[in-house]
């Protein structure tokens, strides 16, 4: 059966005649964030930059070709997520991690799909053909296939392929915050009374490398400028990561079983690779540029860098109530 899955990423096919999950013929459409997100927070007609930033889209525009079996599964999916939602941190923790992921993955995809289509098209207009390397078919196609266990046979076993960190998060009412790398699989979200973040194709491991900060904020209500550093932990982990996840992707008896198979370090090539400081803080930078923080700020001569996660010294979670900057 694994065989007979859509596969977008074999033949590069992005025609809004195709249901961006099943292959299948259609005509309707489905939007790439929830409805409901996008009207309870208002920012439906607020504009989203391609990554190379001369192509823009409003929120509302962006929409994914899909099958009625398609449509009715994510709308279901929906449902019980602003179900979740309604009731906050424990609301969205309760949720299987799977659904969490299928929920995610949709909006990931979609950011995906249309970059896919923007470099397409900038290419033919150019008279040149639209390529992906063969590492990215394979890790795109990948994840389309477990996407694709919101209406088909596919079930995770074991580890699974995805790190997801659910917590407590303080904003100001009626604000919402994600970021998103959709070629790395990355996505954060943040509201008023929880966040999280997901890398959708990490094995876990990344998640098993900031277990420790993890086990620390337990019980904390995070502010936003530790929610912040903890997806910039996060992404510049991915960054230095050093191995291809791998997976053990089985038919049986109809059913499609993956299986995510452990990371593991040879004795020449630790898992992860040198975490650079200076690379770090330039990335950090740019999340807490809100608040007004630089590099230089993060970096000073003969200091250890600036976290609102750990004290440098004694390593202690640092309390979210000591923190003295809006949210």
């Amino acid at each position: 059966m694994a065989q007979t899955l859509f596969n977008p990423f074999e033949d590069l096919i992005f025609d809004e005649h195709f249901c961006f999950l099943s292959g299948a013929l259609t005509n309707e459409h489905i939007s790439v964030f929830p409805e409901w997100l996008m009207k309870h927070f208002k920012f439906d007609d607020e504009r989203i930059e391609m990554m190379d930033k001369t192509k823009s889209y409003t929120y509302t525009d962006l929409r994914l070709p899909c099958s009625p079996e398609v449509k009715t599964a994510f709308k279901e999916l929906d449902i019980k997520v602003q179900d979740a939602y309604k009731n906050g941190f424990e609301g969205m923790a309760s949720l299987d991690q799977e659904l969490l992921f299928q929920w995610t993955g949709r909006m990931v995809y979609g950011l995906l799909y249309y970059e896919m289509l923007y470099e397409r098209d900038r290419l033919l207009k150019q008279g040149e053909e639209f390529e992906l390397s063969a590492h990215l078919k394979e890790r795109f196609g990948r994840f389309h296939l477990m996407l694709q266990s919101v209406i088909a046979p596919v079930s995770f076993v074991g580890k699974k392929p995805w790190s997801i960190a659910v917590f407590p998060l303080k904003y100001s009412a009626d604000i919402f915050s994600y970021r998103d790398d959709a070629i790395n699989l990355m996505f954060s979200f943040g509201v008023n009374g929880f966040g999280f973040i997901a890398c959708l194709q990490d094995n876990g491991i990344i998640g098993d490398k900031q277990k420790d900060i993890l086990d620390k904020m337990k019980g904390h209500v995070l502010h936003p400028i530790q929610f912040e550093e903890l997806y910039a932990r996060f992404h510049y982990s991915d960054y230095i990561l050093q191995y291809k996840p791998e997976y053990k992707i089985e038919s049986e008896d109809d059913k499609v079983i993956v299986e995510a198979l452990p990371i593991e370090s040879t004795a020449n090539k630790p898992i992860f690779g040198f975490w650079d400081e200076d690379i770090f803080a330039q990335l950090l930078s740019n999340y807490w540029q809100v608040y007004g923080i630089e590099r230089e700020d993060i970096l000073k001569f003969q200091k250890p860098p600036l976290s609102f996660l750990e004290n440098p010294y004694t390593k202690d979670f640092i309390n979210p109530e000591s923190i003295d900057l809006p949210f």
